[in-house]
């Protein structure tokens, strides 16, 4: 089950038209008030949360989430409104899982749905992670890239699990200080990309994977 929480509602409509074509089902809200009395009964899969709503926004609503136990791990997707690059790095920082900027297509909507998806950890984690070309195995801390080994420093395979474990999902720099680092840590936000250099060179080719997204962060998508 997805939740959808939209005010507008024939974009509500058009969200909950394209999930259960999509074979999902989902269930729409205009407010937080609906959604929190939904939340009550059931726990969906997912929760596709606008930031502007009527009463609380988004951004509270998302703040609520992450404070309860109940619905901590609940993967969320905000919607924001296009160019606003404020609202998406708030978000990312405040646990939101991914982002789409308004107007946004349905069929981008349901593909960022299934990636999300895909991202949530199953409680049998496996002992080796994958993606494309990289390997990690995390039994032995040891790293591949393209078959080669690679020796990485302790934050370097910190921040390379957390985007493989995390594939498809944009961290701000300040997220990745809090992750990585520690909330206690002192220092800028230079050090993420001081980092994130010396890890794409170490990983050769493979360091393409960990795209830089514009005005918010970064992440790793696969490349074929």
């Amino acid at each position: 089950m997805i939740f959808c929480v939209e005010d507008d509602n024939g974009i509500r409509d058009l969200m909950i038209y394209a999930l259960n074509s999509a074979g999902f089902e989902a269930k729409g809200f205009p407010d937080g008030t609906e959604f929190f009395i939904a939340l009550q009964n059931s726990k969906p899969e997912l929760i596709m949360l606008d930031i502007m709503l009527p009463g609380d926004d988004g951004i509270t609503i998302l703040k609520r989430l992450r404070n309860n136990a109940a619905t901590v791990d609940i993967p969320v997707i905000m919607a924001t409104a296009k160019g606003t690059e404020y609202d998406k790095v708030i978000g990312l920082d405040t646990g939101a899982d991914d982002y789409l900027a308004k107007p946004f297509g349905m069929m981008e909507m349901v593909s960022r749905v299934k990636a999300v998806l895909r991202r949530v950890v199953p409680q049998n984690t496996p002992k080796t992670l994958k993606v494309g070309s990289l390997e990690i195995n995390e039994s032995e801390h040891t790293v591949y890239s393209c078959g080669e080994r690679v020796t990485l420093t302790l934050k370097e395979y910190d921040l390379l699990r957390l985007f493989m474990d995390n594939l498809g999902r944009a961290f701000t720099r300040d997220r990745l200080l809090k992750l990585i680092w520690g909330s206690d840590y002192i220092g800028e936000t230079r050090t993420v990309d001081v980092h994130i250099g010396t890890l794409r060179t170490k990983l050769g080719a493979c360091g393409e994977y960990i795209e830089t997204v514009r005005g918010v962060g970064y992440r790793m998508e696969a490349k074929l």
